[in-house]
């Protein structure tokens, strides 16, 4: 560690808390208002690059320690069956409908088929980013 990567180490601490925060605001917003699964991944992804120029490639990958295949994998299924399960009950595909519920914490709170969707979106995008940001980032 050089002596000047401790501000960097500090300030990376704090910020990428925030942006990892920001970033579920972005995705929970993306019904209404802009924002949704894709811009919310590229968002929760700057924050794991900035870890990374901060600290290193391996302590994300210690953070993430589940191989980005299968996150993208899975974020595929999702979104894949986030339409199909609209077929089951005679709709198109992808069809989405919506209700509102009571949460705790939350309140009044609509969920949309959508936001299934939009969690397959998300894990597809922050996999593909980061994988091609570290495969890049290891080729120096």
């Amino acid at each position: 560690m050089h002596p000047n990567d401790v501000i960097l180490q500090t300030i990376t601490k704090c910020l990428s808390f925030i942006i990892v925060i920001f970033s579920f605001y972005v995705f929970l917003a993306g019904h209404h208002n802009p924002g949704g699964g894709f811009i919310g991944a590229l968002t929760t992804a700057c924050a794991f690059i900035l870890i990374s120029v901060a600290f290193d490639i391996e302590t994300v990958r210690k953070m993430i320690p589940v191989d980005y295949k299968y996150i993208m994998a899975t974020g595929l299924l999702i979104a894949g069956l986030s339409g199909v399960g609209s077929m089951i009950f005679g709709e198109n595909f992808l069809w989405q409908t919506f209700d509102y519920f009571d949460l705790p914490l939350l309140g009044n709170t609509e969920l949309a088929t959508a936001l299934l969707f939009d969690i397959g979106v998300y894990l597809v995008v922050i996999a593909v980013v980061l994988s091609i940001i570290f495969t890049i980032g290891e080729e120096h």
